[in-house]
């Protein structure tokens, strides 16, 4: 089902039917995004990175969450996991950062690799200290949500680089990434192992960030960060109550479909 995640209605449209068709939903990978690149607002006014990377898929785990508990709650059943596409480049995130308003956040000022290390900062602090310790926990959920550095990989993706740095530079930048980075199905493989191995619960590694498979990711400070997890939590609530409106969001605690 094509949606675009620059557009929270039609997300809402189309993962709020998905749920109220399907009778389980065992795995969930988020896994769409924008590579580096210049700065540009999707449909709803927001920057592109943050809204595809994060916001959408957000209120995707939003939307689907309450059949994913359903789905734990069958007999016989192994718990559902949720697995989201993060990067080393999490790193490479402004060296401020509040996650405090869209104001902050529309900032065309910021340069191209610190909006997307941004984005996927924004990963880890909200699978550790959103999901994992704002609802699974609470609710004693048996559900595992984890997130993953894919490496890079030689998909079209790799052409942004030329479009976040015109010229010289970001023809460098995409030869280099294309030379040392793995090829789709190598690229596939840390989200694969996250969604299917059974070292994530015999280790109890519900929330983690992995630098590679079975390797734990040492983060940065700023992902291990749970005021700043807190400050991202609540302002994706208010941008996305904003542009859909005050009752958008799906409860975290239903698990009515």
């Amino acid at each position: 089902m094509p949606c675009d995640m620059g557009n929270l209605a039609q997300i809402k449209e189309v993962f709020t039917g998905f749920r109220e068709r399907e009778e389980r939903l065992d795995l969930l990978i988020l896994s769409a995004g924008i590579n580096v690149n210049q700065y540009g607002e999707t449909h709803d006014k927001i920057d592109r990175h943050f809204q595809v990377n994060w916001l959408g898929q957000f209120y995707v785990c939003n939307l689907l969450f309450p059949l994913l508990r359903k789905t734990s709650k069958l007999p016989d059943t192994p718990a559902p996991r949720i697995v989201w596409e993060s990067s080393e480049q999490h790193r490479a995130a402004p060296k401020v950062v509040h996650f405090g308003s869209l104001d902050e956040i529309n900032n065309p000022e910021i340069d191209s690799t610190e909006l997307y290390g941004r984005t996927k900062l924004a990963i880890i602090l909200g699978v550790k200290y959103g999901l994992l310790d704002r609802v699974i926990k609470p609710n004693d959920d048996n559900i595992y949500v984890v997130s993953v550095h894919p490496g890079a990989v030689n998909t079209s993706m790799q052409q942004q680089w030329k479009e976040a740095y015109p010229g010289l530079m970001g023809k460098v930048l995409t030869t280099a990434m294309l030379a040392i980075g793995r090829d789709p199905e190598q690229g596939s493989f840390s989200a694969l192992w996250a969604a299917t191995s059974p070292e994530i619960e015999e280790k109890g590694w519900n929330g983690y960030y992995f630098s590679d498979s079975a390797q734990p990711g040492k983060e940065t400070l700023q992902a291990s960060d749970p005021t700043l997890g807190a400050s991202l939590w609540d302002l994706s609530h208010r941008i996305i109550k904003d542009k859909v409106g005050e009752d958008a969001i799906a409860d975290w605690n239903s698990s009515k479909s």
